[in-house]
């Protein structure tokens, strides 16, 4: 008797975390976004790094619907971020619709990278994510302890997302109790991953966002390779085991909550 399989079902994705600006994508831009729409992974919040970045960012989402651009200045390209470009980021937040401030934040794991510049850059994009009312996107290594007390120190309207989070169910409930979500992706899928795995089996899900952080962090399935938005599903359907929920319910609550973090169009863009 011959076996028919319906293709998957596509569930609308939001990936909350992706670097589709850099250089990783320049030869293949366009197909990756497209297998990112056949996942059904229909929107991704791209955060830029540093500010010469800017405007190829703000390009790229006028360019292709469903792409939403946060702008601000990585902690790990110190050594590239000038004065003026916190004087130009309101203006440009302004202008090109951004959806947050970042990525920015803390990395303490970097030798080199001088801690008290990286608390000024953070400090000055947390005060204008807080004149602005938009939310901030957070690259927290070896830091968490410091971005949650300048987080509490800032009283942001809008709260934000602490990306790639790794911390402890402890700094996790310091964060929801400020507002802010936590974002997942590949290394969630590593069996050795204990801590992250058992968070995501055990917390509110109106705290999480699902993320790539394309072109890094692949899942286990992809290990070394290029990472990319089309993997999103991957680790939906790895949290939604965790939890012992289904697919659709995970993500229809984790769209929902990236279209509220980030103010998100409700209407789903069609294919690329």
């Amino acid at each position: 008797m011959a076996r028919y399989c319906s293709e998957p079902k596509l569930i609308a994705l939001t990936d909350s975390h992706a670097h589709l600006d850099v250089a990783a994508f320049d030869a293949d831009r366009d197909a990756v976004i497209a297998r990112a729409r056949a996942a059904g992974v229909v929107r991704q919040v791209v955060p830029a790094i540093t500010a010469p970045g800017w405007p190829g960012l703000a390009a790229l989402c006028r360019h292709h619907e469903g792409l939403h651009a946060a702008y601000g200045l990585h902690p790990m390209a110190l050594a590239e971020h000038r004065e003026e470009h916190l004087t130009a980021l309101p203006a440009c937040l302004a202008e090109h619709g951004a959806v947050a401030v970042g990525e920015c934040g803390l990395d303490f794991s970097v030798p080199g990278l001088d801690p008290a510049q990286q608390l000024r850059y953070f400090e000055a994009q947390l005060a204008i994510a807080r004149e602005q009312r938009l939310p901030v996107i957070l690259h927290a290594r070896r830091a968490l302890d410091a971005v949650i007390g300048l987080l509490r120190r800032s009283r942001l309207d809008r709260g934000g997302v602490v990306h790639s989070f790794s911390g402890s169910p402890e700094q996790a409930l310091q964060l929801w109790d400020l507002g802010c979500c936590i974002g997942i992706g590949g290394p969630v899928t590593y069996p050795r991953a204990q801590r992250l795995r058992r968070l995501a089996a055990n917390m509110p899900a109106e705290f999480l966002l699902l993320e790539t952080d394309s072109p890094d962090q692949p899942d286990a399935e992809r290990r070394g390779q290029r990472n990319e938005p089309a993997r999103l599903r991957r680790v939906l359907a790895e949290i939604a085991l965790l939890r012992g929920e289904s697919e659709d319910r995970l993500a229809a609550i984790t769209h929902a909550n990236a279209t509220r973090l980030f103010g998100l169009p409700g209407t789903i863009p069609g294919p690329a």
